[in-house]
C-alpha cells in the first residue's frame, strides 16, 4: 500500500503539505493541577482536538501537514490558530464562520486514590459549534485534500454532526478524493467518545464499523473495540476490520499491534510514569503515520507511535512536545530486548 508520491508544486508558491487533517478543535479549559474542576478556583486555556493533535504531533516529528476545519470569528477561534500556527501546522485553509461559535470543552481531573493515576472526565460544549457546519462540500472547496500523501480524520468527527458523518463518509466510504495511486491514502482513528453519541453504544458501533473498514490505515484501541463491537482480542479486532489493508490495534500499556499484508506485528509499550493520558491515543497515530511517511517499516511505525505516546503520558498537555529525532532514530535502532527495558527520558 504505497503513498502517492509527493506533488509538484511547480510555479506555485504554496507549500504543499503531506498530511491534511480535517476535524473539530476546542479550547481546552483545565485545572492547572491534579485536582478536580469543581475545586478549582482558576483555570488555564489551552487547544485541543483529536484531528489537530495528530497534525501538531506531525509537524513535531517534521512533516509538512495542514488542518483543515471551521472556527467561529470569536478570540477563541483566533487562539487555535495561533497556537497550531506556532506549532509549525499550515491552517490557511481554516474557515471562519461568522454566526456559529467555536467549541470549548472542560477537563475534569480525579485523582485515583489507589494508584497514582488521575482519570480525566471531559464536559463538552460544542453543539451548533462552526465546526458541527463541515460537510460533504467541503471536499471540493479546498482542493488541499487532494493534493495531500495521506488525510487524516477521526470518529470524533462522525459524532459532531450529520453533515460532518456525511463528511467522513464521502472521503473513506464514497472515495470522493478519487482512487488508485494518485489519490491519498485515507487514515482514521475510531476514536469512540461515548458523550457524543447520544443515541448510545449501537449507533456508534455501526456507523463507526462502517468507516473504520473503509479506510487504508485504522487505528483503534482494544478497550474501544471491545466495547462497540464485542472483539476482545487485537486478532478479533482485526478479521472483524477486515478488508482495511493496514489495521493497528492499541493495547494500553501493553502494546500495539498491526495487520498488514497478511502479516502481524507487535511490539511492546515503553515503561511510562503517567501524569494523564488524554492526548496518548492522538500522538501514537502521529508517531505511527510519521513512519508511513518515511517508509519505514512496522516495527519501526509502531516504535514512533509508542514514543510519541509516551511523551504525551507524561504531561497534562493534549499534544506533548515530541522526542528529538535523534533521540527516536536511537530508540529506533535498539534490538527487542533493550527496546523493552528502555524508559523514556
Amino acid at each position: 500500500m504505497p503513498l502517492p508520491p509527493p506533488p509538484r508544486t511547480g510555479d506555485r508558491p504554496e507549500q504543499v503539505a503531506d498530511v491534511v487533517c480535517v476535524g473539530e478543535t476546542m479550547v481546552v479549559l483545565s485545572p492547572p493541577d491534579g485536582r478536580p474542576l469543581a475545586e478549582q478556583p482558576s483555570l488555564t486555556m489551552a487547544v485541543g482536538g483529536a484531528e489537530s493533535n495528530v497534525a501538531c504531533g506531525l509537524a513535531g516529528l517534521g512533516h509538512r501537514v495542514a488542518w483543515l476545519s471551521r472556527l467561529g470569528d470569536d478570540p477563541f477561534a483566533r487562539r487555535i490558530l495561533a497556537e497550531l500556527t506556532a506549532r509549525g501546522v499550515d491552517v490557511t485553509g481554516v474557515e471562519t464562520d461568522p454566526a456559529r461559535p467555536t467549541g470549548v470543552y472542560f477537563k475534569d481531573p480525579t485523582p485515583d486514590p489507589d494508584s497514582t493515576r488521575t482519570h480525566t472526565r471531559t464536559h463538552y460544549y460544542r453543539s451548533g459549534s462552526a465546526a458541527s457546519a463541515m460537510g460533504p462540500d467541503l471536499v471540493t472547496r479546498l482542493p488541499a485534500l487532494r493534493r495531500a500523501r495521506l488525510v487524516h480524520l477521526s470518529g470524533v468527527a462522525a459524532a459532531v454532526s450529520d453533515s460532518c458523518a456525511g463528511l467522513l463518509e464521502a472521503i473513506l466510504v464514497d472515495r470522493a478524493l478519487g482512487r488508485g495511486d494518485d489519490a491519498p491514502l485515507v487514515s482514521f482513528d475510531v476514536n469512540h467518545r461515548p458523550a457524543l453519541w447520544p443515541d448510545g453504544t449501537s449507533d456508534a458501533a455501526k456507523s463507526l464499523l462502517t468507516l473504520a473498514r473503509a479506510a487504508d490505515i485504522v487505528f483503534v484501541g482494544r478497550d474501544e473495540a471491545e466495547a462497540l463491537w464485542g472483539t476482545a482480542r487485537p486478532d478479533d479486532t482485526a478479521a472483524l476490520l477486515a478488508p482495511a489493508p493496514l489495521i493497528v490495534v492499541k493495547d494500553a500499556e501493553h502494546g500495539a499491534t498491526s495487520y498488514a499484508d497478511g502479516a502481524r506485528t507487535f511490539v511492546p509499550a515503553l515503561p511510562t510514569r503517567v501524569v494523564e493520558p488524554v492526548g496518548a491515543g492522538d500522538a501514537f497515530a502521529a508517531g505511527y503515520l510519521a513512519g508511513v511517511l518515511e517508509n519505514r517499516d512496522e516495527r519501526a511505525r509502531l516504535r514512533l507511535g509508542h514514543l510519541a505516546a509516551s511523551a504525551a503520558l507524561r504531561t497534562r498537555d493534549d499534544v506533548p512536545t515530541m522526542p528529538p529525532r535523534a533521540e527516536t532514530d536511537r530508540q529506533l535502532a535498539l534490538d527487542d530486548a533493550s527496546w523493552s527495558r528502555t524508559a523514556p527520558r
